[in-house]
């Protein structure tokens, strides 16, 4: 309980906190129609009709809270309105680029500790590529792969890759590089090859930053799949939701697929954390 009060505590806060900028960004139309109508409203007039508008600058928690039920639980699956059914699409983009990136991370990762020109040539180069802009180079990969007949979820599961590899490639040289000189001299007077120091000593010391990079990452692959069906013009996936919510002025569209995408990456992270506790507590490291 004392964990879960302070939580709740925040959570209360950001609601009360999002119903008055709700009512406070939705007024101003709410005044223009009375002023249109010749009605004048009371203060309870203004602050009821700017919680149910059809169309707000900014929805009311509960009018996404409905909108959110009406989408997953009251909706089939199937439908191409249920948020579940964009949401497996997204998930499915998410999951291979967080393979294709994970497994490309850790493979750089590799080559960069244990070979100098690796570590003086391909890492600066990763870092530099995080600084190209996703938006920019994703219409770039998306009109690329289109062009010699690659489209689905390859493209974007592409460009999740693209945002999560770099996490991975930084937590695991981190974690490989992490041993002592001790623990590595220690190695050398058993006469422990390279391949037996890596298995023994420098891989299972990169768990704990392995899986705090994955976090990261799986969460970054979310974000470049949801950004992979922006340029498209998508119709399936959450990227589409938002899409097509700004194309007709839903916001209350727009704030549930967002809620539903936080509420996606929170999953993941969530069981990527579960899968770090079973691992290193098998391991002996965390109790």
């Amino acid at each position: 309980m004392n964990r879960i009060l302070p939580v709740l505590t925040v959570v209360a806060a950001l609601i009360v906190l999002w119903y008055l900028g709700a009512v406070a960004m939705n007024a101003q139309w709410t005044r223009d129609q009375a002023a249109r109508a010749g009605q004048e409203l009371s203060f309870a007039g203004i602050v009821a009709d700017t919680l149910s508008q059809d169309r707000p600058k900014l929805p009311a928690p509960h009018q996404v809270a409905a909108e959110l039920w009406q989408t997953t639980v009251q909706k089939s699956i199937t439908s191409k309105r249920s948020l579940v059914y964009h949401g497996w699409v997204t998930l499915s983009a998410t999951l291979l680029g967080f393979a294709i990136g994970t497994g490309a991370g850790i493979l750089l990762a590799v080559g960069i500790v244990h070979n100098r020109a690796m570590d003086m040539s391909v890492m600066p180069w990763a870092i530099a590529s995080q600084t190209i802009p996703i938006l920019a180079i994703a219409p770039m990969i998306i009109v690329v792969l289109n062009s010699i007949g690659i489209q689905g979820v390859l493209p974007k599961a592409i460009i999740s890759a693209y945002l999560s590899f770099f996490p991975v490639v930084v937590g695991m040289v981190k974690g490989l590089r992490s041993p002592d000189a001790m623990q590595l001299d220690l190695l050398k007077t058993y006469g422990a090859s390279g391949g037996e120091t890596f298995r023994k000593l420098r891989l299972p010391s990169s768990m704990p930053y392995l899986f705090t990079s994955l976090k990261v990452g799986i969460a970054a692959s979310l974000v470049g799949a949801i950004v992979g069906e922006l340029p498209t013009g998508a119709v399936r996936g959450l990227g589409a939701r938002l899409l097509s919510g700004s194309y007709y002025g839903q916001t209350v569209q727009i704030w549930a697929a967002l809620i539903a995408a936080a509420a996606l990456a929170a999953a993941l992270v969530g069981i990527v954390g579960l899968i770090q506790r079973a691992t290193l507590r098998r391991m002996g490291m965390e109790r």
